[in-house]
């Protein structure tokens, strides 16, 4: 109906609904201050937003509006969701969401929820043709599977429980001898001679030395504090005397690189808290005893935060370095940065220690595991003498 003005009768806007099937782009908000919209980029479209973790996607948030790709199916979000809601670490997450787009790739891009029993079972099998793949990965895309319909889903398949799980083959560690580790560590400059030294002088993983922060290390007690290890657990380990003083040294060098840092402003020198402690200690992420005490060399910016950051010492770093030492070395087993923890405890048992102490100091869940580096008490394969040596 016409409207009255002060200027006479005028005619209202046609208020019509779009046609079946339209997209139509929502007008952006009229605002009282900022550019107008002809200047603004990407006015009244969907904008995709930024990763807010450097390690993990970002899921969806409630309270935005995200645009989705049709790459990236919903279902996956779920599949991070529910893994992050029951605190899996963040290479299962990886590993199991890349097991369920192959599934998804495998059988055409149907929902799995659609998928009954032969789909299912075709997938599982075309992993089991000899030599296409390791049985670990085998057993992790069942564990996947599993997951998925049990936990995402909510679907229990009763009949996978009775799928044969692919036997592993039992392989003894690879472990140096006490000359090979001196000779290894000795090709090992700056931080990654103090890394390879925790390895071997205090039986630590590769990730957990690389995760260790200034709190972590008691110099006085010569004990290092686990944090959130294999297994989320925590545990005390030997730091050995001999590396004291290179630790110390190293400590007063990254004191004055967090220095230099703080003083480039509010927003520079933090580091990545575990969980949610940033919002408990909002000042922690730029404290000294919260540092990594083995910093990467660069810096990044964090875009949730607007924060300046550190990361710690990426792994593929020191297992580069690691490859070099040992040729340089002249060592022909082949050596990783792992391989220095198997020549710990096999140092150790052969010092007489018992295997209850060995299991704590490495961790281990079962003594069983422990039981492995028992094969360095049988010389000469299982303590026999060659009747070639009578």
């Amino acid at each position: 109906m016409p409207a009255r003005s002060a200027r006479g009768w005028q005619s209202r806007p046609s208020m019509t609904e779009p046609a079946p099937g339209r997209l139509v782009t929502p007008a952006p908000l009229a605002s009282s201050s900022g550019p107008p919209d002809a200047a603004r980029p990407n006015a009244g479209q969907c904008v995709r937003l930024p990763a807010t973790q450097p390690r993990r996607p970002p899921l969806p948030s409630p309270n935005a509006v995200i645009c989705r790709d049709r790459r990236s199916p919903r279902l996956l979000d779920r599949v991070r969701i529910a893994l992050r809601t029951r605190h899996y670490s963040v290479r299962t997450e990886k590993a199991y969401v890349a097991w369920i787009r192959r599934f998804i790739l495998f059988n055409g891009k149907r929902h799995p929820d659609t998928l009954a029993e032969p789909e299912i079972a075709a997938f599982l099998s075309s992993l089991a043709d000899p030599g296409q793949m390791s049985a670990s990965s085998q057993n992790q895309a069942l564990a996947a599977i599993r997951f998925l319909y049990g936990q995402v889903l909510g679907r229990q398949l009763a009949w996978i429980g009775d799928l044969v799980h692919a036997k592993r083959p039992e392989r003894l560690p690879v472990v140096l001898t006490r000359s090979e580790c001196r000779a290894l560590l000795d090709k090992l400059t700056g931080s990654y001679r103090i890394v390879g030294g925790l390895l071997y002088g205090g039986g630590l993983r590769l990730l957990e030395a690389l995760h260790l922060r200034i709190k972590d290390v008691d110099l006085e007690r010569q004990e290092i504090l686990v944090r959130d290890g294999k297994g989320r657990k925590d545990r005390r380990t030997v730091l050995p005397a001999s590396l004291i003083p290179p630790v110390r040294d190293h400590l007063s060098t990254i004191r004055t690189q967090h220095l230099k840092d703080l003083s480039r402003g509010p927003s520079h020198g933090a580091v990545e808290l575990p969980d949610a402690l940033r919002r408990k200690y909002p000042s922690a992420p730029r404290e000294w005893s919260w540092q990594w005490i083995f910093p990467a060399m660069r810096s990044y910016f964090h875009a949730a935060t607007g924060e300046t950051r550190r990361h710690h010492l990426h792994e593929s770093a020191v297992q580069r370095a690691v490859a070099i030492a040992a040729r340089a070395a002249g060592i022909p087993k082949p050596t990783t940065p792992h391989t220095l923890r198997h020549s710990f405890a096999t140092h150790l048992l052969e010092d007489g220690y018992d295997i209850r102490t060995i299991q704590e100091l490495l961790g281990h869940k079962d003594v069983s595991t422990t039981m492995i580096y028992t094969h360095v008490l049988n010389r000469g394969g299982r303590g026999v003498r060659s009747p070639l040596d009578r």
